[in-house]
């Protein structure tokens, strides 16, 4: 199995996970590339993205892993085929089971068009005992208390109408969308006009890149 490390970015944030799917596959085959397909009587080729990526949200980190008939894949020749704001940044054989990637480290950026709340506002509301918010899932809208789930938080105001959130947050079992932090801050805080999100690493349990 070979996996390879790409971004997300610009508008390529719109692109959802089946088309993100699907582009990678065109990718390959312009490429002149063959990816290995499944056995059956509807085979399928052999590629997945570890951590689905919300729609609307930026990454520098995330993993597709895939299988070859024959030949190799450089991040040269896929980046010369990917549309703009797809970036392969590495390639590489093998990899750590994606079972051991359990967090990773993301960036929230809250922009006011008036006075952006005092980041120390933000920060004691993340330093309470409970932090509950309506959660989606596959069986529908939930409350859940994200605290457990976040950890390493920082706070800053570069300027008066902006906020930069960055934490460490559960990436499976359970996973936490960067998203809610942004939710949480206008829930109990005071609602940005605009606010976005960037996962910057995975993590293994123990806070290690993982790959």
């Amino acid at each position: 199995m070979s996996r390879l490390l790409f971004e997300k970015t610009g508008d390529s944030i719109y692109i959802s996970h089946l088309d993100l799917m699907r582009v990678f596959q065109r990718a390959f085959r312009r490429a002149g590339l063959l990816l290995r397909h499944s056995q059956g009587f509807t085979p399928r080729a052999i590629v997945s993205i570890a951590l689905p990526l919300s729609v609307g949200v930026e990454s520098v980190c995330e993993l597709l892993d895939f299988e070859l008939e024959q030949g190799s894949a450089t991040a040269e020749g896929l980046n010369a085929v990917l549309p703009a704001g797809i970036r392969v940044r590495e390639v590489y054989e093998g990899g750590r089971k994606i079972k051991e990637l359990t967090h990773l480290r993301a960036r929230v950026t809250l922009e006011y068009d008036g006075e952006a709340p005092e980041a120390s506002a933000v920060e004691a509301l993340f330093r309470g005992e409970t932090l509950v918010l309506e959660k989606q899932s596959k069986k529908g809208t939930a409350q859940v208390d994200i605290l457990p789930m976040v950890r390493d938080l920082t706070v800053t105001r570069p300027d008066g109408h902006t906020l930069v959130l960055e934490a460490v947050i559960c990436a499976q079992n359970p996973s936490l969308n960067p998203m809610l932090l942004a939710q949480a801050v206008e829930v109990y805080v005071a609602k940005p006009d605009f606010a976005f999100a960037r996962r910057l690493e995975v993590l293994d349990a123990q806070g290690n890149v993982f790959r």
